[in-house]
């Protein structure tokens, strides 16, 4: 079962900002301290609006936070979530399973030339992935793999 969500201060702090640079709407804001970073969730259609023209928006935030700032347009559905978190072009598939002791695993295939994108430096945009898959739909690993 997905955990509950409780934001602090801070974090509401920063989905403030940044609803009032960009315009576009935060459902969640993460701050991700091991990887230095800031990870927004952004109501579905918002993303462009999010970014803004030529990503004016979204480096006004990260110059205003002083850290990076990713984002993740958010799905209802655990799939196109999953996907759009980690870059729903590169991805062919993805599969969430449900064990019989109720734990949820998803497995994305991905080309295995684009694995290392879809991975990110240092695996962060599986990580993130995980995180949030983990957040909302209750999933607890994700695999990536190549078709055979």
């Amino acid at each position: 079962m997905p955990e509950k969500i409780k934001l602090t201060s801070e974090e509401l702090g920063l989905m403030s900002l940044f609803q009032n640079v960009s315009g576009a709407t935060a459902r969640d804001c993460i701050l991700d301290a091991k990887r230095e970073r800031v990870i927004f969730v952004i109501n579905q259609g918002q993303m462009g609006l999010a970014i803004g023209k030529s990503g004016a928006n979204i480096k006004n935030v990260q110059q205003l936070i002083g850290k990076p700032v990713e984002l993740v347009e958010w799905s209802d559905e655990p799939r196109q979530f999953i996907m759009n978190a980690l870059n729903a072009d590169l991805v062919s598939e993805v599969r969430v399973n449900e064990k019989a002791d109720g734990s949820k695993t998803a497995t994305v295939v991905v080309d295995q030339r684009k694995k290392g994108a879809i991975l990110g430096k240092e695996g962060k945009n599986a990580e993130k992935a995980r995180l949030l898959a983990k957040r909302y739909f209750g999933v607890e690993t994700i695999h990536i793999v190549s078709p055979q």
